[in-house]
C-alpha cells in the first residue's frame, strides 16, 4: 500500500471478550475488543505471540473497511496485559489456558481472593487449600501449570520478537524448562536438533535476528550437521563427501574454504567420521558409523558357538512337525527350518503366500519340544500382535522388549543386561532401522540363537540403513528364500499381483467371470479423476459392496505427503466427507480434530509408549482442560493440546507410515505427478498391506513407471562391506 493510503495511526485499548482467530504458528489473531465508550464489540486485526479473552489490550494502528467483514481496527502493534478487572481476571483464568483451571474454580478463586488471585497462585499457593474442592492435589497442578505458562508466554514473545511462529513453544519449554530463552539465545541452532518440528530454517532465522554472521563458524558447522541429518532422514547412513560441500554450499550459501572448515571441526570433535565406502571419499554421523560397526560385530559374535541346543537330527525333525501340524512343507520349507534348526543366525526371506508363518511355527514346535527357551519380537506393535496369534506365543515390541526408559531415554537391556533367552526371533526386519537392529544384537546374550524374518522386497526402514537387504547381500549370514506360493494364497488377486509386480510384471485387472475379487484396478486419466473416484470409492462403493467401515476398515495409502493427491489433501477431503459434524472441533499445527476423526503417531514417543506409524481414534476432546484421549487398539492415551505435533490425520497416509501394519481395505492412488516416488517396491509394499481388498487408481502411465523403476532410490551404507571384513 502506498505511504498515502496508509491509514493514521491511533490508539485503541480495551478487553479481549472473544478470540476468533488464532494462529499459533504466525501469531495472527482476530480478536473481539470491548472498548469503553462503544456499544458494540470492536474487531481488531493483528499479531500476539499468546492471547487470552479477559486480557486487557492496547494497540496501535488503524482503522479499514474491509470488503468481506466490514470495519476493523488493524493493529501495527499489539501489547496484552493480564487483567485488572474481576470479570477479566475470572474469564482469564476460566479460559483453560492454565490446566486444572476451568469456569467453575475460577469464579471460586476470584471470589475468594479478589483481585490478588495472580499474587496468591504465585507467591501463597498454600492459601488455595482453604476453598472447597481444591485438595494438595489440584493445587499442586495449578501452581505448576501456572509457572508453566508464565514461561511458555515468555518464549512465544521471544519467538515472536524474532520472526518466528509461536505454536512450537510448549516443546520448547519441555526440552528446556526455566532455561529456555537462556539456552536458544547461547545456540538457537540447537533447536533444530532438539525440538521436534522446529527445522534448520527457522533456526536460521533467529540466529540472524540475534545477530550471529551469516557465515561464522557456528553456523556452518550446524548446516553441515543439518545436511547430514537431512541425508540420514532419507535412509542413508553416511554422504559422499563433495555431495555434503555442495549441498552445504547450496544451503547456507557461504564458501566452500568455510563448509571444509566446518567439516574438519566437526571431525575433530567428533561428531563426524570420515570412512571411504568403495574407495571414494564419504561422511558420517558418528552414532550412525558406530552402529554399523556394532551390527557387525554383534553378528559375528553371535555366530562363533554353536546354537544352545545342541545337535538336531534334521532327517526325524522335519516329519515329525509335518505329523504334529498336519501340513506338508514345500522343499524351501524344509530348507528354512534345517537351516534355522542346525544354526545359530538365520535370515528366512520371502513375499506374501509363501509360508513364512508356517516355517516359523514348525521351527518353534521342534525346539520347544527341547525346551528351549523362545522371545518373539517385531518393530511395531500391529506386527506384534499378528505374531502373537499366529504363533500362540507372547510377541513384544523391540522397544517393549529392550524395556525403554524414558528418564534416561536408553534401554535397561543391553550387554550388561542381556535377554535371557535361548532363541530370539524377529519378525518383519525389513522394518528395522540401523541403529535399533545395533540396540537389538547388544542384548543378544552370546549363546542365544537368532532367527530373523521379513520381506526384503518390501520397503527399507523409515530410519537409516537398509539392514535386511545388507545382511542378504553380504552372503555373512545364512539365508533361505520362500518363492513358492501356496495353494489357499494362489487365490489372492493380491497374492498373486503383488508377486506380479516384484517380478517387473504389470497386476492383472479382475476377471470378469469372477465377479468377487479381492484385487480391482481402475485407471483414470487425470489426477481429477483419480480423487474423484477415490472419494466414491471410500466413502460408497466399499463400504456398500463389502460391508466395510469406511474410517476403521479402509486406508488410503499415497506414494506422497504434498499435492492434491497426497496424503495432506485427501485427508482434509475425507475428513470432510467422514467425520464432518463432530464436535467440539480443535486447531493446532494446520489439522482440525474432532472425536471420531483416526489419526497416526508421527514420532515415538516412550513416556506414553507410542510409536510412529501407531494408528488410533479420537475419543474426546476436553477444550476446558486442554487434553485429547486417542484411542489406541484399545488403550486410552491423553495428549495436551501442545502436544499435537505429534500426530496427524490418518484416513490416508504415506506408505512409508504403513509398514508393519496390515488392513482391511487398502485404496492407493496412482498418477504421474508422484514420479519421483514411483518405485517397484513402494508399490509392493503399500499391495502386500491389503488383508481383504486392494484398490489400485491409477494412471496407467504412473503404473507402468511404478511397476519398472527400481533401485535409483539405494541408500548409502557400509554395512555389507563391514560384515563381509568380519566373516573374513
Amino acid at each position: 500500500m502506498p505511504q498515502s493510503q496508509q491509514p493514521p495511526s491511533e490508539r485503541l485499548s480495551g478487553s479481549v471478550e472473544r478470540v476468533t482467530f488464532h494462529s499459533p504458528e504466525s501469531g495472527f489473531c482476530v480478536l473481539r475488543v470491548k472498548v469503553r465508550g462503544e456499544r458494540e464489540l470492536i474487531t481488531v486485526v493483528g499479531s500476539a505471540a499468546s492471547v487470552t479473552p479477559g486480557e486487557y489490550l492496547q494497540a496501535e494502528g488503524g482503522w479499514v473497511n474491509d470488503r468481506q467483514h466490514g470495519l476493523q481496527f488493524k493493529a501495527t502493534g499489539l501489547r496484552i496485559i493480564p487483567p485488572s478487572t474481576l470479570d477479566g481476571i475470572e474469564r482469564y483464568l476460566g479460559s483453560g489456558m492454565v490446566k486444572g483451571i476451568g469456569p467453575h474454580f475460577a469464579r471460586k478463586l476470584v471470589r475468594a481472593f479478589g483481585e490478588r488471585v495472580f499474587e496468591v497462585i504465585e507467591d501463597n499457593p498454600e492459601r488455595l487449600l482453604e476453598l472447597d474442592g481444591i485438595g494438595p492435589k489440584r493445587q499442586k497442578r495449578v501452581t505448576e501449570a501456572w509457572a508453566e505458562q508464565k514461561v511458555i508466554r515468555e518464549i512465544m514473545v521471544f519467538l515472536q520478537s524474532h520472526g518466528v511462529g509461536t505454536a512450537r513453544a510448549v516443546r520448547i519449554y519441555k526440552t528446556y524448562g526455566e532455561q529456555s530463552v537462556e539456552r536458544v539465545r547461547e545456540n538457537p541452532y540447537r533447536l533444530a536438533l532438539d525440538i521436534h518440528g522446529i527445522g534448520f530454517k527457522t533456526a536460521d532465522t533467529i540466529a540472524a535476528r540475534l545477530g550471529i554472521p551469516h557465515d561464522s563458524p557456528i553456523r556452518a558447522q550446524a548446516g553441515v550437521r543439518h545436511v547430514l541429518q537431512e541425508i540420514a532422514g532419507e535412509g542413508h547412513c553416511a554422504a559422499w563427501h563433495e555431495t555434503l560441500v555442495e549441498q552445504s554450499c547450496a544451503l547456507l550459501e557461504i564458501p566452500e574454504p568455510i563448509i571444509q572448515e566446518a567439516i574438519r571441526t566437526e571431525l575433530a570433535e567428533e561428531r563426524l567420521i570420515a570412512e571411504p565406502i568403495e574407495d571414494r571419499p564419504a561422511l558420517f554421523l558418528a552414532p550412525l558409523q558406530r552402529a554399523e560397526i556394532g551390527v557387525a560385530r554383534g553378528l559375528e559374535r553371535l555366530q562363533l558357538d554353536p546354537p544352545p541346543w545342541g545337535r538336531i537330527d534334521v532327517e526325524k525333525a522335519l516329519p515329525w512337525v509335518e505329523a504334529q501340524t498336519g501340513l506338508e512343507l514345500s522343499e524351501s520349507q524344509r530348507a528354512a527350518v534345517a537351516t534355522a534348526v542346525s544354526g545359530k543366525v538365520t535370515i528366512i526371506t520371502g513375499g506374501p503366500g509363501v509360508g513364512k508363518t508356517t516355517v516359523v511355527n514348525g521351527i518353534l514346535r521342534i525346539l520347544r519340544a527341547k525346551g528351549v527357551e523362545v522371545l518373539l519380537c517385531t518393530p511395531t506393535g500391529r506386527a506384534a500382535k499378528r505374531l502373537s496369534e499366529s504363533t500362540g506365543g507372547e510377541a513384544r515390541t523391540i522397544h517393549r522388549l529392550l524395556e525403554f526408559d524414558p528418564q534416561v531415554m536408553g534401554f535397561k537391556r543391553d550387554q550388561y543386561s542381556p535377554l535371557d533367552t535361548d532363541l530370539l526371533v524377529v519378525d518383519e526386519v525389513s522394518m528395522v532401522d540401523l541403529v535399533l537392529m545395533n540396540q537389538l544384537l547388544r542384548a543378544v546374550p552370546t549363546r542365544a540363537a537368532l532367527l530373523l524374518v521379513g520381506d526384503v522386497d518390501q520397503l527399507p526402514s523409515v530410519g537409516p540403513g537398509a539392514v535386511l537387504a545388507d545382511l542378504i547381500g553380504s552372503g555373512a549370514v545364512p539365508t533361505v528364500r520362500l518363492t513358492e506360493i501356496f495353494r489357499q494364497a494362489a487365490a489372492s488377486r493380491i497374492v498373486v499381483n503383488a508377486h506380479r509386480i516384484n517380478a517387473g510384471r504389470m497386476p492383472e485387472p479382475p476377471d470378469a467371470a469372477r465377479p468377487d475379487s479381492d484385487f480391482y484396478l481402475i485407471r483414470c486419466d487425470t489426477p481429477e479423476d483419480i480423487h474423484d473416484r477415490l472419494m466414491r470409492v471410500v466413502t460408497e462403493r466399499i463400504p456398500s459392496r463389502f460391508g466395510l467401515d469406511p474410517v476403521r476398515d479402509v486406508q488410503v495409502l499415497t506414494p506422497m505427503n504434498r499435492g492434491g493427491l497426497g496424503s495432506r489433501a485427501l485427508n482434509v477431503a475425507l475428513q470432510g466427507a467422514l467425520n464432518p459434524d463432530a464436535q467440539p472441533r480443535i486447531e493446532r499445527f494446520g489439522w482440525t480434530y474432532a472425536p471420531g476423526d483416526k489419526v497416526i503417531q508421527l514420532v515415538n514417543d516412550y513416556d506414553k509408549e507410542v510409536f510412529n506409524g501407531d494408528i488410533g481414534r479420537i475419543r474426546s476432546i476436553d477444550i476446558e482442560e486442554g487434553l485429547l484421549t486417542i484411542d489406541f487398539d484399545g488403550r486410552q492415551v491423553v495428549y495436551e493440546t501442545g502436544e499435537l505435533d505429534e500426530v496427524a490425520l490418518a484416513y490416508a497416509t504415506s506408505v512409508h507410515k504403513a509398514q508393519g501394519s496390515e488392513y482391511p481395505a487398502v485404496v492407493i492412488p496412482l498418477a504421474t505427478q508422484h514420479f519421483t516416488l514411483l518405485q517397484r517396491n513402494l508399490l509392493y509394499t503399500a499391495v502386500t498391506r491389503g488383508k481383504r481388498l486392494v484398490v489400485l487408481i491409477a494412471q496407467p502411465k504412473a503404473l507402468g513407471m511404478a511397476v519398472k523403476q527400481t533401485g535409483s532410490s539405494k541408500r548409502l551404507t557400509k554395512l555389507r562391506w563391514r560384515l563381509m571384513e568380519e566373516r573374513a
